[in-house]
C-alpha cells in the first residue's frame, strides 16, 4: 500500500478516531481492489478510506448514519457501473459478516460511487 494512503489509515488508528478492526477491515478491502488490478493510492483512493472508516466507525459505535435519498442524477450513474454497485454490496456483506456493522443502502451508494471513480481512473490509465 502506498505510503501516504497507509498514513491515512494509522492517523485513524492512533488519533482513537477508528478501531483496529475497522482499519485491518479497510486495509483488506483495499489490498482486494489493488490485487484486481486498480490503483489504490491517497490520490486515487483517499476519500473512499475515509469515507469507509468513518462510517463504519459510526455504525459499531451505534451511531446513527443519516439516510439520504438517492437522487436520480446518482442512480442514473450507478446504473452505468453495475460492477461497483455488486463490489460496495460486496464490502456491505463482508462489514456485516465481519465487523456486526450493516451498511444502509445510501452508504452502499456512497461506497459504489468511489468504486465507480477508482474503476473509471483504472480505465483511464489502461488506455493510455
Amino acid at each position: 500500500m502506498e505510503d501516504r494512503l497507509a498514513l491515512r489509515i494509522q492517523l485513524f488508528r492512533e488519533s482513537g478516531q477508528a478501531p483496529q478492526q475497522v482499519t485491518r477491515f479497510v486495509e483488506e478491502e483495499l489490498t482486494a481492489l489493488a490485487a484486481e488490478g486498480h490503483t489504490v493510492t491517497e490520490g486515487t483512493a483517499g476519500m473512499l478510506t475515509s469515507h469507509l472508516v468513518m462510517a463504519l466507525t459510526r455504525l459499531l459505535n451505534g451511531e446513527p448514519i443519516e439516510q439520504f435519498l438517492t437522487d436520480e442524477e446518482v442512480a442514473a450513474e450507478l446504473a452505468g457501473h453495475p460492477d461497483a454497485v455488486e463490489r460496495a454490496r460486496a464490502v456491505s456483506f463482508r462489514a456485516e459478516k465481519e465487523l456486526g456493522a450493516t451498511l444502509p443502502d445510501s452508504e452502499i451508494n456512497f461506497l459504489a460511487m468511489h468504486l465507480a471513480v477508482l474503476r473509471k481512473n483504472a480505465v483511464r490509465r489502461d488506455a493510455s
